[in-house]
């Protein structure tokens, strides 16, 4: 598969779970991919930056380890540069860098709501606005932020991550009709249901998963791909879910 030779994308959050799928999966389409995370040596959850960009390359594909906070402009700058110095420039983001706290509000420390509205949406935000410029000098292309069905899910109350990520869905679908003029695709990409990463079972709360309810990582890898093939012609200003998004395919 070759819908995306040529192109280059920038994966944040991409060191383990959703995102190192998404990474594998657009080189495995044929983009170059700047695979960029915190994580450079193995820590409390398994998976880095070079162990994803290893197994691209050996699959044949495209990758660069790039370091990148996404809580720090500096950081992502660095990083972004990085990645069009290597490859010329950028066609895709994937903001998926996240953080999971889902202790009730009454009951969240300040500092773990701080932290997710740190990584889930001033993140997103950072890595975006870093991004258009190049996105925009390649004459369009793709902007796609991760996040979560917890943000229908009101009947189950409130917590940091899901705020979180409601306010990301809102900055993406104004940022469609922002970009059109400039053939940028902006589409927000969730789980259709429960993806068990190394980050959800750290902290998800102790809560059980029935397997039904589990999708496979590819799935998103998948749903990832097609937006990524995107320009503002095509689909853009959407909140998908994985596998209903592919199943309409």
């Amino acid at each position: 598969m070759s819908t995306l030779a040529g192109k280059v994308a920038f994966v944040a959050g991409a060191s383990r779970g959703i995102g190192a799928a998404v990474a594998q999966g657009l080189a495995q389409a044929g983009a170059a991919v700047a695979v960029a995370a915190r994580t450079e040596t193995e820590g409390k959850l398994p998976g880095t930056i070079h162990a994803v960009a290893d197994r691209i390359a050996a699959g044949g594909g495209r990758a660069l380890p790039v370091s990148c906070d996404v809580t720090s402009a500096e950081s992502i700058e660095q990083a972004v540069s990085a990645t069009v110095a290597e490859f010329g420039g950028i066609d895709i983001l994937v903001a998926n860098a996240g953080v999971l706290w889902m202790g009730p509000i009454e009951s969240t420390p300040l500092k773990r709501w701080q932290l997710c509205l740190d990584v889930n949406l001033t993140g997103v935000f950072l890595a975006t606005q870093a991004v258009i410029p190049h996105i925009r000098a390649r004459g369009g292309g793709s902007l796609i932020a991760v996040t979560t069905t917890g943000v229908d899910m009101i009947d189950r109350g409130s917590n940091a991550y899901w705020v979180s990520k409601a306010a990301v869905e809102r900055l993406y679908l104004g940022l469609a009709a922002d970009l059109r003029s400039d053939n940028i695709a902006a589409n927000c990409l969730a789980p259709a249901r429960v993806v068990l990463t190394e980050g959800w079972q750290a902290g998800g709360g102790g809560r059980e998963i029935p397997p039904e309810m589990v999708e496979p990582p590819e799935s998103m890898a998948q749903a990832a791909v097609l937006l990524a093939t995107q320009d503002a012609t095509g689909i853009t200003g959407t909140v998908q879910r994985s596998e209903t998004l592919l199943a309409q395919r």
